[in-house]
């Protein structure tokens, strides 16, 4: 359980260090504020053992080994023996993203993700339009902007373009 579900017990050494590792495709956040650092608990009895819980932004995300090795080599720096485990529920859902985290993708020119979709109680209709999404431009703030790529240089981020300050942008996409 995150320090933030449960503000009445101080957070360990182990979850502060780990949760200062930055996400390698977006190093403006760290693995807390994009919401994939689930748990750091200590396991045997030396204290110096940890296991650190994180769940993928997507099964298929590459970045994931890379957060598991920056995690390892963090907490190992500081003396820890470290274990990353991957977690696959609950899904990580860009409504995980945190409001600091909101704040740094915006401060770095990229659109911060709106509120994810409601899940489906049934089968998922595939429709091979572009995803509507209600967003501004992280520049100028303008409404008026136009899809330009579904695909940005992540998986998980889309390509658009201001129509006001002609500036281009990724979004991060909701999931």
């Amino acid at each position: 359980m995150s320090p933030a579900m449960a503000p009445e017990v101080a957070p360990s050494l182990a979850w502060r260090i780990a949760a200062q590792v930055t996400d390698p495709e977006m190093p403006m956040l760290t693995l807390e504020d994009l919401g994939v650092l689930r748990e750091v608990r200590e396991v045997g009895d030396s204290g110096d053992e940890v296991v650190v819980t994180i769940t993928p932004t997507y099964s298929g995300c590459p970045a994931l080994a890379t957060m598991r090795d920056d995690l390892v080599r963090r907490l190992g720096e500081a003396g820890y023996d470290a274990r990353v485990e991957i977690a696959l529920s609950p899904a990580w859902s860009s409504d995980d993203i945190t409001e600091r985290g909101r704040a740094a993708l915006r401060e770095h020119g990229l659109s911060a993700p709106g509120p994810a979709p409601a899940a489906a109680s049934g089968p998922i209709a595939l429709t091979l339009l572009p995803t509507r999404r209600g967003l501004h431009c992280p520049r100028c703030g303008s409404a008026e902007v136009e899809l330009t790529s579904e695909f940005g240089a992540t998986a998980c981020k889309a390509l658009y373009r201001c129509t006001a300050c002609l500036e281009p942008f990724e979004h991060v996409k909701e999931i």
